[in-house]
């Protein structure tokens, strides 16, 4: 894509009142995070906390977005250690160390909330709080870039030579994607990049940023399930998510934790 063609032109500018709509799906999304918080422990099932994410999105007006979505069964995400993204809620019990991100998409009035974390059952390792820290400051080194006159490019390069400088790795095969009234729609935001690659950042811009971070190498696949991707090398992964909004002097997060909940540890 050249810098300026293709890309740029289908992205949409959203008004004021769009802020509004983003704001109230952020603002959901982001207390469902806050609520499973506690609930993430040793010996509880992934489809226990599915549930709960589901109840408390459709007890306040929303639907889970993932629910149904190109066939997917559950209303969260929900990815354990090595796994990198879209991992299925089920059976599987939390033990002790385990680390997890849990991605939720609430669809409240037509906007849809996108956001994620990650949370630990028990005690992680020193190498996975590491993990964590560097993804969580990778993610909003990104956002620092996230304001008209830049580009997506320079978002990628904050992201990937902060994780590199650390020796973790940015995983290539899955990116950021624009959001609104649609789920996914473009402009895709690549945690890699060159400074000033890549569409400008212009105000109404709506997109999320969501580093997925491994200790290993970068590489993954995908199970035989269809949605679950892995790293290859079965070296832990670490993803944080927000979705924002361009303004015109720099950026809005719809996605902040409104009890202050941003990356573990996180008080009991």
């Amino acid at each position: 894509m050249d810098k300026q063609g293709g890309e740029s032109r289908r992205i949409i500018l959203h008004t004021p009142e769009d802020f509004e709509g983003m704001r109230r799906a952020g603002a959901l999304a982001a207390a469902c995070l806050d609520m499973i918080t506690e609930h993430v422990r040793p010996g509880v099932t992934t489809g226990h906390l599915d549930q709960l994410c589901h109840d408390f999105m459709v007890e306040r007006g929303a639907v889970p977005a993932t629910l149904g979505y190109r066939g997917y069964t559950k209303s969260s995400c929900i990815s354990i250690n090595h796994v990198v993204c879209h991992g299925i809620p089920g059976e599987r019990v939390l033990l002790d160390g385990d680390i997890l991100n849990i991605d939720v998409t609430a669809l409240l009035d037509g906007w849809h909330g996108d956001s994620s974390r990650m949370y630990v059952a028990g005690t992680p390792s020193t190498k996975a709080r590491l993990l964590m820290d560097v993804t969580y400051e990778s993610l909003m080194r990104g956002i620092a870039m996230a304001k008209p006159g830049n580009t997506f490019g320079d978002i990628g390069h904050a992201i990937q030579t902060y994780v590199e400088k650390h020796r973790f790795t940015v995983v290539r095969d899955f990116c950021g994607h624009g959001i609104g009234r649609k789920f996914h729609a473009p402009p895709n935001v690549l945690h890699f990049g060159r400074p000033g690659e890549g569409a400008k950042l212009a105000p109404g811009m709506f997109f999320t940023i969501e580093p997925m971070v491994n200790a290993g190498r970068y590489e993954v696949k995908i199970l035989d399930d269809g949605w679950t991707a892995v790293t290859r090398d079965r070296s832990l992964s670490a993803q944080f998510e927000h979705m924002i909004g361009i303004t015109e002097t720099g950026c809005e997060i719809f996605t902040l934790s409104p009890a202050g909940l941003h990356k573990p540890p996180y008080a009991a």
